[in-house]
């Protein structure tokens, strides 16, 4: 029997758990009902179970054998402030939230993991079980890090798997090196003097200024990155007036960077607040440059990225594990985890993006049938990590 086939009994009752919390989703740091029903499940499996670990995060500690070596997989608890289009019976029951990015199915294939390694202990150590909030744009890891995780529960290195929808469904993609991006934010105000637009030349006007930026920043990527380095840098939010007949005297411009490397964002970061003076410069307004740094790139450590894909190969065969995937210009908070302990995060297919089930999508939802290859994959790999009992 494949370990697929093993776990698929589990599939009915991880479906049930994983449609009832996707029926109440929490937003980050307030997963409190998520969090107990995650601790009271690993609880009823005899589970040294611990609770509020960066706030609602939780923490459930399976030993095997006598070993002392130690590992973490982690999930994501969070949704997001979406409102739901779905009308099948498991949507959200919460206005304005719903999970839209698979997180109800993270954390319930890493319960189904709970259950497949404590029927099955056949391993030589420790696996801690993290269950992380506030993923989507909060930082959860680093409060759990910070609320001493690593500390408290050493470990060696750390994994996470994320659902990837337009991949096949069971089908693995694992990255050596960088497979996430940064994301970091600027905010710009150009101040200049109101005037009426009849009459331009007794201001001066930060909306040309704003518009010679948005226009400048476009070469960033393409003149001062090095061609074989990725980067991203968009203008999201121009405002700037009130009046068909008014000179503003100020405008505000918003944007993200992204880039896979902290060489490329110390570059776009330094080009755009160069570009931004220099612009002010020439066009006689002041400017206020803030440069916010977000998440880090996610970059998977060699060693373990081949781990995982021996794992995924063992669970799903040869033919449906990727190493040659594009990575991302989305970011991951797991990146944080990353810079703390080697590891690395692959992604499961979800199956097909299309009719709006691509992440962050109001039609999205995680595809059940997923969930026992993503079990069958962390019992692999926890076999690979720690070995077998001796």
């Amino acid at each position: 029997m494949s370990l697929i086939e093993h776990v698929r009994p589990l599939k009915n009752k991880l479906t049930a758990i994983r449609r009832d919390i996707h029926a109440h989703p929490e937003l980050a740091f307030q997963e409190h009902r998520t969090a107990e029903l995650v601790a009271r499940h690993l609880e009823s499996l005899g589970i040294e179970t611990h609770r509020g670990i960066g706030g609602t995060g939780v923490v459930g500690v399976v030993r095997g054998g006598h070993g002392l070596r130690a590992v973490g997989l982690r999930a994501d608890m969070d949704a997001l402030p979406i409102t739901e289009r779905n009308t099948f019976a498991h949507a959200s029951t919460v206005a304005g939230c719903m999970h839209a990015c698979g997180h109800d199915g993270h954390t319930t294939m890493l319960l189904g993991a709970a259950e497949a390694l404590v029927a099955k202990p056949h391993f030589d150590g420790t696996v801690y079980l993290i269950f992380q909030p506030a993923e989507e744009g909060e930082g959860g890891a680093v409060a759990m890090i910070e609320d001493g995780l690593f500390d408290r529960f050493p470990m060696e290195a750390v994994f996470g798997m994320h659902n990837w929808p337009g991949m096949e469904a069971g089908n693995f993609a694992v990255h050596t090196g960088p497979v996430m991006a940064s994301a970091d934010r600027f905010d710009i105000r150009f101040t200049g003097v109101g005037a009426h637009a009849a009459m331009p030349h007794l201001g001066v006007d930060p909306v040309v200024a704003g518009a010679a930026f948005v226009q400048a920043a476009q070469t960033l990527v393409s003149r001062v990155l090095d061609p074989i380095e990725a980067g991203v840098v968009s203008v999201t939010q121009f405002h700037a007036g009130e009046a068909y007949n008014v000179i503003p005297d100020r405008a505000e411009l918003c944007g993200t960077v992204r880039t896979f490397s902290a060489e490329v964002r110390d570059r776009l970061e330094q080009g755009l607040r160069q570009m931004a003076e220099g612009i002010a410069l020439s066009h006689g307004v002041q400017v206020d440059f803030q440069f916010r740094r977000g998440y880090p790139p996610t970059v998977n450590t060699a060693a373990e990225a081949a781990l995982c894909a021996e794992a995924a190969r063992a669970v799903a065969g040869s033919e449906r594990v990727f190493t040659d995937r594009r990575p991302s210009m989305g970011a991951e908070d797991f990146a944080y985890f990353l810079q703390h302990k080697p590891g690395a995060y692959v992604w499961i297919g979800n199956g097909p993006g299309e009719g709006g089930c691509t992440l962050h999508n109001p039609n999205y939802d995680f595809n059940d049938e997923v969930m026992p290859v993503g079990v069958a994959y962390w019992s692999e790999l926890v076999r690979r990590l720690l070995g077998a009992v001796k």
